[in-house]
């Protein structure tokens, strides 16, 4: 049966620069019918390393968004990470450091806690309608085994040796340590209600296994010991883990999660003196690695898939945590987000659409590892924030820059928009999570592929077309074919959200004003709106048949949400 011409209207935006290049042709089909899995909301988490933006101007601006992130229907939880809750100082922020004076001691030594700063980063994501992933670290000067020096002043472009310091060592006294943690769990329960503190997560500390922790494994153990069991005294049903290491595809990473999950398996606590230790969610992080080639960035998603997938072996060869929920509490194209491109050349990938698709990929590929590994992923953390007072469009690994969304952001928009389950999506353009995991996205041909989800009234397609290399390529001509939909379904109505160079895409409509870093009102109100999700074409009516086609044009690195409802 011929296309109707109208579903060509609905779908393909004017072509631009097409004539330099020749088309990828790509079939997809898409059965409504065949459910392969539940879909999470793995993208509905986000940290960042400077606590005290969170309530600045700007942060707390980004934080309602993220708040909004929820789902149409505001029943998705979004959760928000950040480092230095516990550290020593005045508040102060500054590149990778941050400080909330929750802990210090009196003459005689006695514990004083202060709860003002930590309250106003809680209070921001509540009152947000987010959920606090509470990461329990760093280590108050008072309390450090190893108190001087402690206020690191880092700034793009430094090494990192004076970086780790008195904030990043052991407690000099654990018992001292775990009454700090059930102070403050008991002070939030009266705050904010078992319930609430109940429903958020527990993390103890970040990356152990690298500077971020100056002791020896067995000592994080004792540290986590110490911790979970204070958390669970004063809110027993909170949901406690880590250890929130770093890569698990690097030997050194992988047998720092093995030990601490044997540890809690059957290692004895060194809080209780019983087997094991609390355990109800386990976190380790994955990171890409990109690099400039030939003069242009070329993306490591390889091994963001290795770090993503080791992990989840490893935690499938414990039986008694292989169900467990898994987030991926940091899950980046790199491992510094204040490590701006105009210092680090191979991280120009993030204002454009590139990081976008990268994160859709990812996604996908998270979901796939799981179902091979059968293992429970819960939550894929992307580690990125905003920078307070520096130039429009850094380059820093931010979600919005002054204010204003990237497009990024709008990829996570996309996601809240999807509810149920994952339905059976097959692509001629796609590239295998194997063939991804063994070498990226870096031969000829990109990855044009899509996720499909399925609720009780609505069919949701996310279409990509990624490549490793940050380059100039084809758009892919592509034939959606869906079937599957109920036959009491005789027509839906069609939305299209895009994300590319001309769509939802702040940065590029930045770039087209000039690129002015004192934008004026008029300005800041177009670049606030064209960073927003959009549509590529107003909403349409189809008629359904057995096989309903769609044919899209779709740019290198560009994003489509298809969202049928009927």
């Amino acid at each position: 049966m011929p296309k109707p011409m109208f579903l060509k209207l609905l779908l393909l935006p004017p072509l631009f620069a097409a004539a330099a290049f020749a088309q990828e042709d790509v079939t997809i089909k898409v059965d409504a019918a065949a459910t392969i899995g539940p879909y999470k909301p793995i993208s509905g988490y986000f940290g960042y390393d400077e606590p005290n933006f969170t309530y600045a101007p700007n942060g707390r601006k980004l934080v309602g968004e993220l708040g909004s992130v929820s789902g149409k229907k505001g029943d998705t939880p979004v959760y928000i990470r950040t480092h230095f809750m516990l550290t020593t100082g005045d508040g102060t922020p500054g590149f990778k450091w941050g400080s909330t004076n929750a802990y210090t001691e009196d003459a005689a030594g006695k514990p004083v806690y202060d709860w003002t700063i930590t309250d106003k980063i809680i209070d921001t994501y509540i009152q947000a309608g987010a959920r606090p992933f509470v990461e329990v670290g760093f280590m108050p000067q008072a309390l450090s085994s190893h108190p001087d020096p402690y206020t690191p002043s880092w700034k793009p472009g430094d090494n990192f040796s004076q970086y780790y310091i008195g904030w990043a060592y052991p407690p000099k006294d654990y018992a001292k340590w775990g009454e700090l943690i059930n102070q403050w769990v008991k002070h939030a329960v009266a705050k904010y209600g078992r319930a609430q503190v109940e429903s958020w997560y527990w993390e103890i500390w970040n990356e152990p296994d690298i500077g971020y922790w100056h002791g020896t494994p067995e000592e994080y153990d004792r540290l986590y010991d110490f911790a979970a069991d204070a958390i669970k005294r004063a809110a027993p049903a909170a949901r406690v883990g880590g250890p929130a290491s770093t890569g698990p595809n690097g030997a050194r990473a992988a047998a720092f999660l093995k030990q601490f999950l044997e540890h809690c398996n059957s290692g004895k606590n060194a809080a209780t003196g019983a087997a094991g230790a609390p355990l109800d969610f386990i976190t380790y992080h994955a990171k890409g690695q990109p690099q400039v080639v030939e003069g242009h960035v070329r993306m490591g998603i390889s091994k963001n898939v290795a770090d993503a997938s080791q992990g989840m072996q490893i935690v499938a060869s414990f039986p008694k945590f292989r169900n467990l929920p898994i987030v991926v509490s940091e899950s980046d194209p790199e491992g510094c987000a204040a490590c701006s491109a105009r210092v680090y050349p191979q991280n120009a990938y993030r204002n454009g659409p590139l990081y976008a698709s990268y994160e859709a990929v990812m996604m996908k590929n998270m979901f796939e590892l799981a179902d091979r590994e059968k293992t429970n992923i819960a939550g894929m953390l992307t580690w990125a924030f905003e920078f307070e007072g520096q130039p429009y469009f850094e380059g820093f690994r931010t979600l919005a820059s002054n204010g204003i969304d990237k497009p990024v952001l709008n990829l996570f928009r996309m996601a809240a928009r999807m509810h149920g389950d994952r339905v059976s999506v097959e692509s001629s353009g796609a590239i295998p999570v194997a063939a991804i995991q063994s070498g990226g996205v870096r031969g000829a041909s990109p990855d044009v592929d899509a996720m499909a989800v399925r609720s009780d009234r609505e069919l949701s397609i996310l279409v990509w077309n990624y490549h490793d290399d940050d380059l100039p390529g084809p758009e892919a001509s592509v034939q959606l074919q869906v079937s599957g939909l109920p036959t009491t379904a005789k027509k839906v109505t069609v939305h299209h959200y895009r994300i590319d160079e001309t769509h939802s895409n702040a940065w590029t409509a930045w770039k087209n004003m000039g690129s002015p870093q004192t934008p004026t009102p008029e300005q800041y109100k177009s670049l606030e709106s064209a960073g927003q999700l959009q549509e590529l074409n107003p909403p349409a009516t189809v008629t359904l048949s057995k096989t309903t086609n769609f044919d899209l044009r779709l740019p290198r690195q560009g994003l489509s949400l298809l969202q049928l409802t009927w």
